[in-house]
């Protein structure tokens, strides 16, 4: 059984977390893709192509990236290069203290340039990603033409 896990499965936004696919075969070939919809819907994803070492294992933090939305060794690389698929559209969190982005990681045998619907993964996890850690407080700020938000520390 192909296993995917995130660590920690909760985090704030701008903090690293370890990706990790476990249970597949040696040398195998997949396709490791992130996405979320973001509040307004609109799909964001990231892809990258690995072969998993000896032990069946792919870990982007210390294996390459063959291609995809980036190659090379980038720990937070499904993170960083999310991409959306309507152009032009900018991935903004508007409601930083009421939820967290939820972003699924998915691991597919093979390439895999697109996924249709109908495509089951060989594993999958979601990540929690928040904008504001707990016990923050958000006050927001109006004064003149000044307009903003402090957020304070518990």
């Amino acid at each position: 059984m192909v296993e995917v896990t995130v660590t920690p499965r909760s985090s704030l936004a701008d903090r690293p977390v370890q990706v990790r696919v476990r249970g597949l075969s040696p040398s195998q070939l997949v396709t490791l893709r992130a996405w979320l919809k973001d509040e307004h819907g609109e799909c964001f994803q990231s892809r990258a192509f690995f072969r998993a070492d000896g032990s069946g294992e792919v870990d982007p933090g210390s294996h390459a990236a063959l291609g995809g939305s980036y190659s090379g060794v980038w720990p937070m690389g499904l993170f960083w290069f999310l991409q959306p698929d309507t152009l032009f559209r900018r991935l903004v969190k508007r409601d930083v203290a009421g939820s967290p982005f939820l972003v699924r990681l998915e691991v597919f045998d093979g390439l895999r340039l697109g996924t249709e619907p109908q495509e089951q993964p060989l594993g999958w996890c979601e990540a929690e990603r928040w904008y504001v850690g707990p016990g923050v407080q958000r006050v927001p700020i109006r004064e003149g033409r000044v307009r903003g938000a402090l957020f304070l520390p518990p």
